[in-house]
């Protein structure tokens, strides 16, 4: 139980994604089943459906937008600033702070990890990781949605009887962009929406909020 508790916050988000994506991957074979019965083709399984481009290029493009987000949000987040905002470091503190700051080298403390307290390129790495982990899945899952929208176009094409195109047709398509930025348009005002308004409203308790006390002014702050 105790386990149970420590751990809660990422079990149940990986409930929850569990759930929504088994619930896509049933809801989109039954439109893809749809589409294919009004143009007088067999119907799929549920295994044929989730190993086929149409639903891989799905899951890929919002699964690159969202990675972009974080690494946009992680890597910003050391330079730029929000007056009053908890989504941002206290104003005095941008940039990459301090050896003492952030508890490296001879300023770790026992428990700290092992990178921390080496100099050198594995200290680089450990101290850019989330954001250079980040990044890395953003470009494979961009590439993933690239390989697998080619087919998945070209497969229309194909059905139109007209000529499959190239990746690198593909990734300079208006096909391609609309798909991305259309995703990266709602998760950039998703980030801005939650820095600007976590400067005034509250929500009692979140480590994403302000404590409701705090004044519109303080920065830096969580619950």
């Amino acid at each position: 139980m105790r386990w149970l508790k420590e751990n809660s916050l990422s079990l149940a988000f990986l409930i929850m994604f569990l759930l929504a994506v088994g619930g896509q991957a049933v809801a989109g074979m039954m439109q893809f089943n749809d589409q294919q019965a009004a143009e007088g083709s067999e119907p799929v399984s549920l295994l044929q459906y989730v190993t086929s481009s149409s639903f891989a290029v799905d899951v890929a493009e919002n699964w690159q937008s969202e990675y972009l987000q974080f690494f946009l949000f992680i890597v910003l987040t050391v330079w730029l600033v929000q007056k009053g905002s908890p989504e941002s470091k206290e104003l005095d503190k941008a940039g990459a702070e301090s050896d003492e700051d952030q508890q490296i080298g001879p300023y770790a403390d026992a428990d700290s990890p092992a990178w921390a307290k080496v100099k050198g390129i594995r200290l680089w790495l450990f101290s850019n990781s989330l954001g250079l982990v980040m990044g890395a899945i953003f470009v494979l899952s961009w590439l993933a949605q690239s390989v697998a929208g080619q087919a998945a176009y070209n497969a229309e094409r194909l059905g139109d009887l007209r000529d499959p195109v190239s990746w690198g047709a593909y990734v300079t398509s208006p096909e391609f962009w609309n798909r991305s930025l259309q995703n990266w348009q709602s998760e950039l005002l998703a980030v801005l929406s939650m820095v600007v308004l976590a400067i005034y409203l509250r929500q009692r308790g979140s480590p994403e909020s302000k404590p409701v006390g705090a004044a519109h002014s303080s920065t830096g702050v969580e619950g």
